[in-house]
């Protein structure tokens, strides 16, 4: 019976969200999603109704895993971010259209045009509750279309349909009125800290209130500048400085974006069968980023469908080099690679269980291999272990400054200032994270606080007399994607 609905709830998640880069496209008909406001909250109610019925039967994992998924749907649709978010890579009408999973693809082509209609009439019922966009973002997504304008091969067609209902979207984002950069968070907006304080459960499968998501944020920041003084020998403001801005922490060749990562991959995956009993069928690969991509794309990714780590190369002069060590263990060996690739060759779960987003989980996993590689000896040198601590810091910052956002009314400016003084990004991140903390409230949470969770499930399973680290990654590994407080529940055998 659980099993049968957690297939109905993956036809309604695929039905809210078809372009879901963790489903195929064969998990739905229904080519993009539709964004009115009625069609969304049946959606909603389709989910709720399959949540009580599940409610009622015995625990279980997957049971589990499908009243998260549930209340997560149900969240994401009564947070009407449609709304008001412009130009992200998960909310927003256009990130969906530019995502990589409608270009060439015929049916969702033909789709855009009604999708283009009802997003703006969503934005425009937004203004009218109050709800509005945040108006440089807005001005972002109208630079965007016109961009399109210019080369619609972009998305493969020529269609002069398709070329007007981006045109009058255009016109639609570029009349709406907006929020200044002092007001950006959800907080400004009605009900906007109740909404937060959702988004903040969804994203973390925890209870944690922002208040104290904030001051974890702060905490592991001031753990982490012991740790940068420790291992760097000289202040954290220094060693961030450093890496900013002194050219000799750049990568001295290409062949090093690549030569880096593979011999950390390899370093790992020779010592995984001491802390893994099951490993993945499947190698990870390491590749250079595809040029066709690269501009566009972070300085390193997995692909789930390829089981490739892909280094980005694009101006490589420019990229930190103490940070690709971490990377790798993250995305690689033993991070996305090992929980992605072994969540696929799970059998007798229903497919909720392999796909299913939960960030705190997915991301905090990365982060726990990111440390574990430490406590493995698998980094090469003190200066990747700086890299570790780097990249860190960015996960602790997006505590501070995503519930600073979003709960306490900082302005745009007080983010950058924070990730200024507390980051070793350079100035181009900074403006590109700040926007994705305005227009993704709540994600930026999980990565850390996923992490940390883990570290709580360790410590406690450490107590008990029987435990071994290859018998927890066992454990973590064997149940795909969970809430936190299933997999305590797993950890410690109560389910």
């Amino acid at each position: 019976m659980i099993d049968r609905l957690a297939d109905e709830l993956l036809a309604v998640i695929a039905e809210e969200d078809p372009v879901n880069d963790f489903l195929d496209d064969d998990d739905t008909e229904v080519p993009l999603p539709d964004p009115a406001e009625d069609a969304q909250f049946r959606l909603a109610g389709r989910a709720r109704d399959i949540a009580g019925r599940a409610g009622a039967l015995e625990p279980s994992v997957t049971r589990g895993v499908l009243l998260q998924q549930a209340e997560a749907l149900i969240t994401r649709v009564e947070s009407r971010l449609v709304e008001h978010t412009m130009w992200d890579f998960l909310v927003s009408p256009i990130a969906k259209i530019f995502s990589g999973r409608v270009a060439g693809h015929p049916a969702r082509l033909a789709a855009l045009p009604e999708y283009l209609a009802k997003s703006a009439k969503r934005h425009q019922s937004g203004v009218a509750a109050g709800r509005l966009p945040v108006a440089y973002r807005a001005k972002a997504a109208v630079a965007r279309i016109d961009a399109f304008l210019a080369n619609t091969a972009e998305l493969g067609t020529d269609d002069p349909e398709i070329r007007r209902a981006f045109a009058a979207y255009r016109d639609v984002l570029d009349s709406l009125p907006g929020r200044p950069e002092e007001q950006p968070g959800l907080c400004w907006l009605p009900d906007g800290e109740a909404t937060y304080t959702r988004l903040a459960k969804m994203h973390t499968t925890t209870t944690y209130t922002p208040e104290q998501l904030h001051q974890a944020g702060l905490d592991a920041m001031a753990r982490l500048d012991e740790e940068f003084a420790q291992i760097g020998k000289a202040p954290a403001a220094h060693i961030r400085d450093q890496i900013r801005n002194d050219p000799s922490m750049r990568y001295r060749t290409e062949d090093e974006v690549l030569a880096i990562p593979r011999a950390a991959i390899a370093r790992a995956w020779e010592v995984a069968p001491q802390y893994f009993g099951r490993l993945p069928a499947t190698p990870c690969a390491v590749e250079p980023t595809p040029a066709e991509r690269a501009p566009g794309q972070s300085v390193a990714s997995y692909s789930p469908a390829e089981s490739v780590y892909y280094a980005n190369t694009y101006r490589w002069q420019e990229r930190d080099r103490c940070i690709a060590e971490a990377n790798a263990f993250h995305e690689g060996v033993p991070g996305h690679h090992f929980q992605i690739t072994l969540a696929k060759e799970m059998t007798g779960v229903p497919r909720l269980r392999k796909v299913a987003w939960i960030n705190a989980y997915l991301e905090g996993w990365s982060l726990y291999c990111e440390r574990l590689a430490d406590e493995l000896g698998l980094y090469s040198n003190d200066e990747a272990r700086i890299g570790m601590l780097v990249l860190e810091s960015v996960r602790a910052a997006r505590l501070v400054v995503d519930t600073g956002l979003h709960a306490f009314g900082w302005t745009r400016a007080q983010v950058v200032a924070y990730l200024r003084e507390h980051t070793a990004m350079n100035e181009v991140e900074i403006q590109q994270e700040t926007d994705r903390y305005i227009e993704l409230p709540g994600q930026g949470l999980s990565y850390l606080c996923g992490r940390l969770e883990l570290d709580r499930i360790r410590a406690s399973a450490q107590r008990r007399g029987d435990f071994t680290l290859r018998g927890f990654h066992d454990l973590v590994l064997s149940t795909g994607p969970v809430p936190m407080d299933v997999l305590t529940e797993v950890v410690m055998g109560e389910l």
